[in-house]
């Protein structure tokens, strides 16, 4: 049987253990050196901007589509296997618009005609429809929307932790607690093995999924993955009652701020984008979360008089001079594999990425 080692169990390395679990042949061990989704996973919103993304061609268009198509036999499959339930908005994503010029909606109905070739559905509302559907938007800059039916919502949280346990079932190993401390130096571009806080730990393939960690990671494999952390805050706000038509809530964003029905009356609002300014350091900057509310409020006026229940933020593994995600060999080894970087679209690319890995994995034959 041929060892695979994950490290790395926030949603990419979940999903990643769950797919390669479907395999036959495969013994799989998930380390990290805390529990699932409590990095860049437990701050995401889980907006999964697919069909309404302005990616239409080559491989960021294509892991987009094949994400969002999985996500839909994934979510009732890990429902049915764990007995959990996990929150799953089917009613899309409705993109608010605050530039109606010729140059703007000619762009967004050319990107309506090759999503219909491509077999989506894009809408381009105008005020009035907007205003009839969703009676909570308020605010006279805003100029239309474009709804996008096929595009989901996701709590991340939920989701990571049912894929352990479905993955868990399926005979996956998961180590939490675990650090990764070194890796024996070899000359061969074969490593077959891995130093950790609970000795050595040997695999036929180990795969990098570990989102900020992959730097100092790849560094003992003395092949730097470089990449950097991004702030986003985001908060949890009560309304007490759904805003606008009760049976719609579809996840709504404008200029770059989301307002997700979490049910309950409840809405998450977020998020912000925070760079370090000196170091990896980066103090969550009170006013910016300020603004996002602010923001949300300017859309949706009802929001003003919702209390806040929390605010949480994290950090986003965002590569360093090159586009995100990293997914590949590492330089220079023939079995460690990159699943990393994914900056703001982990869950989004989450499944596609596990996907892409267990070609990987397979195509080499399964004995490594």
């Amino acid at each position: 049987m041929s060892h695979v080692v994950i490290i790395g169990c926030g949603v990419v390395g979940a999903a990643i253990a769950y797919e390669l679990s479907l395999v036959k042949g495969l013994k799989i061990t998930v380390c990290d050196r805390q529990p699932p989704a409590q990095a860049s996973t437990g701050a995401a919103l889980g907006v999964l901007m697919g069909a309404i993304s302005q990616k239409i061609k080559g491989k960021a268009w294509q892991m987009r589509q094949t994400s969002i198509q999985r996500y839909e036999t994934l979510i009732p499959e890990l429902e049915a296997l764990t007995g959990r339930k996990i929150p799953f908005n089917r009613q899309g994503i409705l993109m608010l618009l605050s530039d109606s010029s010729l140059e703007v909606m000619s762009a967004w109905e050319k990107l309506v005609e090759v999503r219909h070739s491509q077999g989506w559905t894009l809408e381009i509302w105008d005020t009035a429809k907007l205003q009839n559907i969703c009676p909570q938007i308020n605010n006279e800059k805003i100029t239309g929307a474009v709804y996008s039916p096929q595009d989901r919502q996701i709590d991340p949280t939920a989701l990571t932790l049912a894929l352990v346990e479905a993955a868990q079932q399926n005979g996956v190993t998961f180590k939490f607690g675990v650090t990764v401390l070194d890796a024996p130096t070899s000359t061969s571009e074969f490593c077959n093995q891995l130093e950790t806080t609970e000795g050595k730990i040997t695999a036929d393939w180990f795969v990098i999924a570990a989102g900020l960690g992959s730097t100092p990671l790849t560094a003992k494999l003395n092949q730097i993955i470089d990449i950097r952390p991004v702030l986003g805050q985001a908060l949890q706000m009560r309304v007490g009652h759904p805003l606008g038509n009760p049976d719609f809530q579809p996840a709504i964003t404008g200029n770059d701020v989301h307002i997700v029905p979490v049910g309950g009356g409840d809405y998450w609002i977020g998020a912000t984008v925070e760079f370090p300014s000196n170091g990896d350091e980066i103090p969550p900057n009170q006013e910016l979360l300020e603004s996002v509310r602010e923001q949300a409020i300017a859309f949706c006026p009802e929001l003003a008089t919702a209390s806040i229940l929390r605010t949480w933020s994290g950090l986003r593994p965002r590569p360093e001079g090159r586009p995100a995600p990293v997914i590949g060999k590492l330089p220079g080894f023939s079995n460690i594999l990159l699943a990393t970087g994914h900056y703001r679209n982990g869950v989004l690319l989450a499944p596609a990425t596990a996907y892409t890995i267990r070609e990987m994995i397979i195509s080499q034959g399964i004995g490594g």
